[in-house]
């Protein structure tokens, strides 16, 4: 009797924790900045918390949100499309345009976002955001869809990128017309979130790991900088705190860990300005 009343307590804490769990369908238009944030870590994040993702990615390195919408007017097979399925296996499919991606499944999210170093430009998002939520809004299947800007993230302070010399070559600076930009962008479309990636990376450079979140001073390091922006994506889009989520990649320390999901919660919770990151290390 004892070992039966166990397995029903089991059975019932079993239950209760699934209750909050859910199929989330997110598609992105955008280009290596969401490869960083949303194809390696997201899914993980969410089957740590009992949620099914399905994700995906329509590619094109460095692509603008003019691009995008040429691509979309002229029905360009252009995309590289990279979908996450339910079981967490990616496929890629060559050669596709916008409206395969937009009308193959009922996203729950669609989300885009403009290049990265005309992110903190705001007269570079129009007409093209407009024109390409508009089309978004007529091809999607699901009435409930919501629509997302995606807000990336400043260069490394020593960035060798061009485009960097738009920001007078300083991190702060672009980080600033970056919030400043995306806020702006999102209030005057109306747009449903905004995912605050580029806060969550400033606030994890406050940190002890400082301004080690780029691989090549544009794109993030492939841990925890890509799991930073992963956290922050999860948060949003759930509303579920990643704060004591099961999931982490197995090659980072506990500190980086910590510094990692502190700073994309931080990030949700004040999307528009930097809250220092305390984590710190153990010696």
């Amino acid at each position: 009797m004892k070992n039966k009343a166990i397995t029903i307590l089991l059975l019932a804490l079993t239950c209760g924790a699934n209750l909050n769990a859910e199929i989330i369908k997110v598609l992105a238009v955008g280009n290596s900045f969401s490869v960083d944030a949303v194809e390696n870590y997201l899914y993980d994040i969410g089957k740590a918390s009992g949620d099914t993702l399905i994700i995906g990615n329509m590619y094109i390195g460095g692509c603008s949100l003019e691009r995008h919408w040429t691509n979309a007017i002229t029905n360009a097979a252009a995309y590289s499309y990279r979908k996450i399925n339910e079981k967490g296996v990616m496929t890629v499919k060559e050669n596709t345009t916008l409206i395969e991606a937009l009308t193959d499944e009922a996203w729950d999210f669609i989300t885009s976002q403009q290049v990265s170093q005309l992110s903190g430009q705001y007269d570079t998002y129009f007409p093209y955001a407009t024109n390409l939520l508009n089309a978004a809004r007529t091809l999607a299947t699901n009435p409930n869809v919501k629509f997302v800007l995606h807000m990336t993230w400043a260069y490394a302070q020593n960035s060798t990128h061009s485009g960097f010399a738009n920001y007078n070559n300083d991190q702060q600076t672009m980080y600033e017309a970056i919030v400043d930009a995306a806020t702006r962008v999102a209030a005057t479309l109306g747009i449903d979130m905004l995912i605050p990636s580029g806060t969550a990376i400033q606030n994890g450079r406050t940190g002890y790991l400082g301004d080690s979140f780029c691989r090549d001073g544009y794109h993030l390091e492939m841990n925890y900088g890509r799991y930073t922006a992963a956290c922050t994506w999860y948060e949003m889009l759930t509303g579920k705190s990643v704060l004591d989520n099961a999931f982490f990649p197995v090659n980072l320390t506990p500190e980086a860990i910590k510094v990692a999901r502190q700073a994309a919660h931080d990030a949700v919770l004040k999307p528009d300005g930097v809250t220092v990151n305390t984590a710190s290390p153990i010696f």
